[in-house]
């Protein structure tokens, strides 16, 4: 990148590597300097929870606030009806409106830790596109809106040539989906004054045709600006864990699992990670990210940290740590871990250690249960699991149990009282 930005908000976005491409740098960097620009990216309602995949688009928001500009979220009650195509090879299941108004609940939750909502010029808002979408008339839509958007070119945007080159289904329903994206910022514009659209490079169509919609129906001048799409250095997509979707929502997944995953990241990923998903220095990130040996493991506990006091707060990072400490420093059990609490009837004469494994969810079948045990990876209180038709009983869980998968992965397994 040789573009040398005048605004605090684009030397962010560059220096600690959030950006891939922009519309317009020198336009949207003289807006940035001279004013105060509201700047929104959208989530979908498709889960209770957003999960780290989605933190880059959460910091970015931050960063946006920090700089002084103005987070706008927008939540998609509207477009989930319908289904982002976009990463994906099939059709997403459609939600009832019952089921979105839930999820969008719980999506809610994040952002209070993350940006500051109110009525200041620069506080955050929050907006539902269901607002305008919900009560579009479909033939003025087509012939006020649908007129702009060429066909020939919405079937070249990667995210639809992916899924027609695999000749896997493309429904007309997510065909229009890039159509409601574009129409939802021409209507924050309209609404907000809205003069920026952020998202992943994956975005990259779907914001160029909110540009010009907005360009061609009411004459303004708007940007976009992408983030890198994001894996580790060792192949695994950004959110997902040997245990399933990293959340971000405490009550899906706890603050110490939280912490774990951060901790738990290849090396290659510490310096990058810091200055992405923290507020460290640039030069404190680079310097933590070169560490080796035992370093780069305190480099890691310090990722972790900061990351989770973002997401939950000082005490929990705190106290996530010190679990951390006393199981794999001390071999203890460790209060804070993710616990499963099984009844008398749920053990009745016994229940197998395969089914405990699986219960705990520290491994998503039987069958790797079984691997696992194989592998000498499960243990219980710090001893092998040496067979598969190990049987626990009630009395083997007078006291609590701690359940280990491989060393990075622990639970505790209770008994009703």
């Amino acid at each position: 990148m040789t573009y040398h930005p005048k605004s605090d908000f684009m030397r962010v976005m560059i220096e600690r590597g959030f950006l891939a491409d922009c519309t317009d740098y020198q336009a949207l960097d003289e807006a940035l300097v001279n004013g105060v620009v509201p700047g929104y990216i959208g989530f979908d309602a498709t889960a209770p929870s957003l999960h780290v995949g989605s933190l880059i688009q959460i910091m970015m928001l931050r960063w946006l606030q920090k700089t002084g500009h103005k987070p706008i979220v927008l939540m998609g009650g509207g477009t989930t009806k319908v289904g982002d195509p976009t990463d994906r090879a099939d059709e997403r299941p459609l939600l009832t409106p019952e089921k979105i108004d839930e999820n969008l609940a719980g999506i809610r939750e994040v952002f209070s830790t993350y940006v500051s909502f109110g009525e200041g010029e620069n506080d955050a808002i929050m907006v539902n596109n269901a607002e305008w979408l919900d009560g579009i008339n479909y033939l003025e839509f087509l012939r006020d809106i649908g007129r702009h958007f060429s066909v020939n070119r919405m079937l070249s945007f990667e995210s639809v040539k992916a899924r027609l080159e695999r000749e896997q289904s493309l429904s007309f329903l997510e065909f229009n989906y890039m159509i409601l994206q574009a129409y939802d910022f021409m209507e924050l514009n309209r609404r907000y004054g809205c003069l920026l659209q952020m998202g992943g490079s994956d975005q990259w169509g779907n914001i160029v045709n909110g540009i010009d919609l907005t360009r061609r129906v009411i004459k303004n001048e708007v940007y976009g600006l992408t983030s890198h799409l994001l894996a580790m250095s060792d192949g695994r997509k950004m959110g997902k864990s040997q245990g399933g979707a990293v959340w971000l929502n405490g009550d899906m997944l706890s603050p110490y699992e939280f912490w774990q995953f951060w901790r738990n990241i290849p090396d290659a990923d510490v310096g990058r990670f810091l200055k992405l998903y923290t507020e460290l220095p640039v030069e404190e990130c680079d310097r933590l990210g070169a560490e080796e040996g035992q370093a780069i493991n305190d480099a890691k506990i310090t990722l972790a940290n900061e990351v989770t006091t973002l997401a939950h707060g000082r005490e929990a990072a705190k106290a996530a740590e010190a679990t951390a400490r006393e199981v794999f420093e001390k071999g203890g059990t460790g209060e804070d871990l993710p616990t499963l609490t099984l009844s008398a009837s749920d053990i009745g004469d016994g229940i197998s250690v395969v089914q405990l494994i699986t219960r705990a969810g520290m491994a998503s079948s039987g069958k790797e249960a079984k691997r696992l045990i194989a592998d000498k990876g499960a243990r219980i209180n710090d001893e092998v699991v040496t067979s598969a038709g190990l049987m626990i009983s009630s009395a083997d869980l007078a006291q609590p149990v701690k359940l280990s998968a491989g060393k990075k992965r622990h639970a505790l397994v209770v008994l009703e009282s």
